[in-house]
């Protein structure tokens, strides 16, 4: 495995984190303020992410498969892989593939795009 690709896992394994420990500050701190969500419900910003943890934890697992990581730029990253995560502990595994573009500031890496696609 690249550091490239360490270095970006680690990053998304943060985002993950916060989804499974409802932690809405801390995946609102991992978003860029311009964030770009495309989601089978449709789109969303970085607020509307968030706030999808109002209620607490979105998912009780996850695991990530199959990572690539693509240069996009000298401060743009792509990452695709497969996720496998669980919404609640007794609901069925579900699988996802996720597109996520990351961008590295003065401050450190923020997401600023992220597609899912469920898998049939």
């Amino acid at each position: 495995m690249s550091d490239l690709l360490a270095e970006m896992l680690a990053m998304e394994e943060q985002v993950w984190d916060a989804l499974e420990s409802g932690d809405a500050a801390a995946d609102h701190r991992l978003l860029g303020p311009d964030f770009l969500g495309v989601y089978p419900s449709g789109f969303s910003g970085r607020d509307g992410h968030a706030a999808q943890l109002s209620g607490g934890p979105s998912i009780s697992s996850h695991h990530i498969t199959d990572a690539q990581v693509m240069r996009l730029g000298p401060e743009t990253v792509l990452l695709a892989y497969r996720a496998d995560f669980r919404r609640r502990p007794d609901a069925p595994e579900e699988t996802m593939y996720v597109s996520s573009i990351w961008e590295r500031t003065e401050s450190g890496w923020i997401n600023v795009f992220s597609q899912d696609t469920m898998a049939d």
